[in-house]
């Protein structure tokens, strides 16, 4: 069984009513990005950061899997399937899939403001100030902010390293860490990406661009891999 590695962006959620940042009537145009997204906004106001991590597990909770991650999952019948996703919602397990690494954290946990290894799973509930750890500090939202370390970043990488085959959807490769991951894939396999846009790339890798939403693009991913993998 041929290990088939999907990397996913704010894109493959959009279609399931997810607010992005970068899109218009996103959410960069409704909140100052540093303010809610960065360490140094956490410090500077860490009640205005819960509110807004508070409204997105609302919006997250009311969400529902579209079909592009239903295919994904699907792929699991046919090919040994990890997903290495940007997001930080958790639309792709509740599709089915079984293997998903989440580069930026996950919205539906918190950890301890001190200790980051002190996670907790609290769902779709809100955190609001005076919520504390075990260890007596903060509640904080288990998100990678603007400001900190990724630190899946090297798993993400290494297990890019095993790919058979490679698959990006809903983010561009002009932007990190999607750039920068696709260069860990070997040369010799095949590279699918999966875009509305007609975009630049990668030069000199030898990337198969499907333009399309995600949703379409998924489907016509899941026959060519079918067809030519299986």
């Amino acid at each position: 069984m041929k290990k088939l590695i999907v990397l996913t962006g704010a894109g493959i959620s959009a279609e399931s009513g997810i607010s992005t940042f970068r899109d218009s009537g996103g959410l960069w145009e409704q909140y100052d990005v540093m303010k809610v997204a960065s360490i140094e906004g956490w410090y500077e106001d860490p009640q205005l950061v819960l509110k807004f991590y508070n409204e997105r597990r609302r919006q997250l909770e009311s969400a529902e899997p579209n079909i592009a991650h239903k295919i994904l999952a699907d792929l699991q019948q046919y090919f040994d399937v990890h997903i290495v996703t940007q997001n930080v919602d958790n639309l792709h397990e509740r599709a089915g899939s079984r293997q998903v690494m989440h580069l930026h954290g996950e919205l539906t946990k918190v950890r301890s403001s001190k200790n980051e290894n002190l996670i907790s799973d609290i769902g779709y509930k809100d955190v609001n100030w005076g919520d504390t750890a075990s260890d007596g500090s903060q509640l904080r939202p288990h998100i990678v902010w603007f400001g900190e370390a990724v630190p899946m970043i090297t798993p993400a990488a290494q297990l890019v390293l095993s790919a058979d085959i490679f698959v990006v959807i809903g983010t561009s490769l002009n932007v990190y860490p999607a750039a920068g991951l696709v260069n860990y894939a070997s040369e010799k396999i095949p590279v699918y990406l999966i875009d509305p846009n007609a975009v630049n790339y990668c030069r000199g890798r030898n990337i198969n661009l499907i333009q399309a939403k995600a949703t379409d693009g998924a489907a016509q991913l899941k026959e060519i891999l079918l067809k030519n993998y299986v």
